[in-house]
């Protein structure tokens, strides 16, 4: 998984597989899906990232623990 963050554009790109995109739907104003030819969710776009994510130039990563 990458994130991008392009302040030139004030986009935050959020790519979860590097596949071709076949089809792009705005689900949401200003929320972009991108999906691979079998309709599997490959990436999203934030538009205007900076008035929708907190510190869109910095990335907390997690993993949680597995359950005992």
């Amino acid at each position: 998984m990458r994130v991008i963050y392009d302040r030139e554009t004030d986009t935050m790109t959020v790519i979860l597989t590097d596949a071709p995109v076949a089809e792009s739907d705005e689900d949401k104003p200003g929320v972009i899906l991108d999906y691979d030819d079998s309709g599997n969710l490959i990436s999203l776009e934030i538009l205007d990232a900076s008035r929708r994510v907190m510190l869109p130039s910095q990335i907390e990563y997690q993993v949680v623990p597995s359950a005992p």
